[in-house]
């Protein structure tokens, strides 16, 4: 219910925001508005989205966890659709999101809503997973599948990709 309320009243709050900024200041200044966001916030979220990367490199470097840098880049993303969404709530939604106090707000607020049942990485990791096989090692079966490929049974030389001449 809340999705379709967000799709009904967004396009709704825009419409409304762009006849009154653009009777205020006029078409041009109000297409220009748009247009200077986008660029911008096409900036923004590319150097915002490189130091998210480089927070959940160093995370995995480090191995710790990576859920806070993971959100701050899907946050990000989110932010730069909202930018290149013409209009100025979307945009003003999308710069706030480009602020890392902003995001560091969002995610204390879904981490307080969502439960991480089970999160494990490093080596010790694989431990108690079952794998079929002798001695049920992983490292002591490795299922495959062949075809004979032996040069002699192709007509014409041919690879069997491609058909030969005719």
């Amino acid at each position: 219910m809340y999705l379709f309320l967000a799709f009904l009243m967004v396009p709704i709050i825009e419409i409304a925001l762009f006849i009154q900024v653009g009777g205020a200041i006029g078409l041009w200044p109000t297409l220009a508005i748009v247009v200077l966001t986008a660029v911008l916030g096409t900036w923004l979220v590319k150097t915002q989205g490189r130091m998210a990367m480089g927070q959940l490199r160093s995370s995995f470097e480090q191995l710790s966890d990576p859920a806070e840098p993971l959100a701050h880049g899907a946050m990000i993303l989110f932010a730069g659709a909202l930018l290149l969404t013409p209009g100025f709530f979307t945009d003003a939604a999308g710069f706030a999101l480009l602020m890392p106090p902003v995001r560091l707000a969002v995610y204390r607020y879904l981490r307080a809503r969502i439960t991480v049942a089970q999160f494990q990485m490093g080596p010790g990791s694989m431990q108690g997973r079952h794998y079929p096989g002798a001695a049920g090692r992983p490292d002591d079966v490795i299922d495959g599948d062949y075809e004979d490929v032996t040069p002699g049974h192709r007509p014409n030389g041919t690879s069997g990709w491609v058909d030969g001449p005719r």
